[in-house]
């Protein structure tokens, strides 16, 4: 539906709708068209292994879904960062939307080149939903703000990577939502500059392939790669599973 802005929150020209996650728990406002949140960003939060107090940072944080979410959970801060600034100012008035302003604070920049006020090595954790296509993958789907989300720019998987382990403390856990077929790539920037890692599938459905991971690592660690077995997203019958539920209208965690 579209939404009537509250009192103090901004009025922007383009259309925006006003929808919720966690069953309710998060009221997002977001554009009516381009990039639509979906279920990525609740994934990727469930897998931040974040505790009372710590510091996150959101690389390519959007309106602020994942960061919510997050926050639904466990009382964090949280710094968001985004090159799109009319969703990053979305992502303020949503925050206020959701008492989160004094624990969500986004602002924009470009990942390959974070802004100076964002200090290396400062974050207990780091989770990011980078752009899924490559540049050269697939077709433009003529909405520049989709484009700009779902399709890398001038920063690579590896820019992504690299700003991720710049800005997490030693030790700090990095989380990552993906396309399953590019694993590859993202465990080939990572190597040899994290360990730890965890390659967490989520199975579309039971037999059938995953199509997305979640992808767990952490700075400076030595152990080795595991494979975890993963959650099966939907029944048969397309509902989606009780494991599945928890996460998407419980706030529950992901067990990696």
């Amino acid at each position: 539906m579209s939404a009537t802005p509250e009192p103090g929150l901004a009025v922007h020209e383009a259309a925006v709708s006003e929808n919720s996650l966690l069953g309710g728990r998060v009221r997002l406002l977001q554009p009516v068209e381009g990039y639509r949140v979906a279920i990525d960003p609740v994934f990727l939060a469930a897998g931040v292994p974040a505790a009372a107090g710590e510091t996150v940072l959101d690389l390519g944080c959007g309106v602020g879904a994942a960061a919510l979410c997050l926050l639904a959970r466990a009382p964090v801060r949280v710094t968001g960062l985004d090159i799109q600034g009319d969703l990053v100012r979305l992502a303020g008035e949503n925050a206020r939307l959701n008492d989160a302003a004094g624990r969500f604070q986004p602002m924009t920049g470009d990942v390959a080149k974070p802004p100076p006020r964002l200090a290396p090595g400062s974050f207990h954790h780091v989770m990011c939903n980078p752009p899924h296509l490559a540049r050269e993958q697939g077709s433009p789907c003529g909405n520049r703000a989709r484009e700009t989300a779902m399709r890398e720019g001038a920063a690579h998987l590896v820019d992504w990577v690299t700003t991720a382990l710049t800005m997490a403390q030693p030790k700090g856990s990095l989380t990552f939502v993906h396309r399953a077929d590019r694993l590859d790539a993202l465990l080939a920037a990572l190597a040899g500059r994290a360990g730890d890692i965890v390659v967490f599938p989520l199975w579309a459905r039971a037999g059938k392939p995953a199509k997305r991971i979640i992808v767990r690592a952490h700075k400076d660690a030595g152990s080795p790669l595991s494979l975890a077995p993963g959650l099966v997203l939907h029944e048969a019958d397309g509902r989606f599973t009780p494991a599945a539920e928890a996460v998407l209208r419980e706030a529950a965690a992901l067990e990696l």
